[in-house]
């Protein structure tokens, strides 16, 4: 298995360096630059191609949001993960709206940190805990009734399985925790990710847990 290449961007050196220190240590990832910002990151990632950027938000000349979406622009096989110290509904809800597949703070230990960006690399989500609860509030406080019946008219097409498996995603359970959960196989569970994906007309796990989490519970729960 190849090695997950990794671009740090973040304007202050000494986090850089720690960040390299960890990531460098761990097996099967390397990083393979560091910018000091936003502007700097896209320009690193055009020409390296890494398979994930690890994005501060605070930064001089571009900053990590705006840095999160011209990388989807320009680079859309990069997954990019925010890693800021900013926890903010609004910088939450931004960055996933512009493309980041992970929202990190700057406290996870260093174990989860290779693990966020092993699974990033696969577009797995990965956010912090904080982050997960931030974003579940942010949605249910600011769904009106529109999005919530938009919501369960989508989840409507799933079967009760696909429904079980949309729901362990909005969970942020991975693929084999799902199997592991459901006590299905590992393909029947893709498959029905598939599904679920086609049904909600959706291309990530962060869109299916927002639409699981407008519809809410089901009527009279």
């Amino acid at each position: 298995m190849s090695a997950v290449r990794v671009v740090l961007a973040d304007d202050d050196p000494l986090v850089r360096t720690g960040l390299r220190m960890i990531l460098d240590g761990a097996p099967e990832v390397e990083v393979v630059g560091e910018a000091s910002d936003g502007q700097e990151a896209v320009d690193l990632a055009v020409r390296t191609a890494p398979d994930v950027v690890l994005m501060d938000i605070r930064m001089p000349r571009m900053d990590g949001l705006a840095a999160t979406r011209r990388l989807r622009e320009r680079c859309p096989a990069v997954r990019t993960v925010i890693l800021t110290t900013f926890d903010t509904d609004e910088s939450v809800l931004t960055a996933l709206r512009y493309g980041a597949v992970g929202y990190l703070l700057k406290d996870t230990p260093p174990a989860e940190l290779v693990l966020a960006v092993q699974r990033s690399a696969r577009g797995e989500p990965s956010l912090s805990s904080r982050v997960t609860t931030r974003l579940i509030s942010a949605v249910t406080a600011t769904a009106d009734d529109s999005r919530r019946r938009a919501a369960r008219t989508l989840l409507s097409r799933l079967t009760g399985r696909e429904r079980e498996v949309a729901a362990a995603i909005a969970e942020g359970l991975t693929n084999a925790e799902i199997a592991e959960a459901l006590a299905m196989g590992l393909a029947t569970v893709k498959t029905h990710v598939g599904s679920v994906f086609a049904k909600l007309e959706v291309s990530n796990r962060v869109q299916v847990a927002r639409h699981v989490h407008e519809a809410g519970p089901p009527p009279g729960c």
